[in-house]
């Protein structure tokens, strides 16, 4: 190995070694909500797409971890934000953890790739560009993703929470 590629390996080794460290606080501290708020669900850490993925999941199908999702999702932007504090406060670094919790964000990410997908396929047959509606960060990121992935571009428009996606055209 080079020099380079040594300090390459070393950098990426310390990259997964700080995330795995904010999935851990994150997790020690939803453990402690989940006992204040007194439900059950298991915690599932993972490192996806240089990002700290921490989930909370439940055995029983119960619905109690519902409450912690909220109407589109509320609940769970605001929880998210809250446990990348707790991250920011042990670690001082800036924390970019995705939380998912009874499986919300995955069902969700599903139903917008199909959503990018169809955009892209009118946007490919019109030859105009389709406005989507008012998008999270996290849902615009999906589409966009989803539109790259076929091919072609999108960008995002408007003020928060107005903010939408436009994909483009050929």
């Amino acid at each position: 190995m080079t020099e380079g590629t040594t300090s390459a390996a070393a950098e990426g080794a310390d990259t997964l070694t700080r995330l795995e460290q904010e999935g851990e606080i994150a997790a020690d501290y939803l453990e402690g909500l989940l006992d204040i708020a007194d439900l059950d669900g298991d915690i599932d850490m993972d490192v996806e797409a240089d990002r700290a993925s921490v989930s909370i999941i439940s055995d029983t199908g119960s619905r109690d971890l519902q409450k912690l999702v909220g109407r589109d999702g509320e609940v769970l932007e605001a929880l998210q934000e809250l446990t990348r504090l707790a991250v920011h406060r042990e670690t001082g670094d800036r924390s970019r953890l995705m939380l998912d919790i009874a499986g919300y964000r995955a069902k969700k990410r599903a139903e917008l790739s199909e959503l990018g997908a169809q955009a892209v396929a009118e946007a490919k047959s019109s030859g105009e560009p389709v406005k989507l509606d008012p998008m999270t960060p996290f849902e615009r990121k999906v589409v966009h993703d989803a539109v790259k992935a076929a091919g072609l571009r999108s960008e995002s428009e408007g003020e928060e929470p107005q903010r939408f996606v436009v994909v483009l055209p050929a």
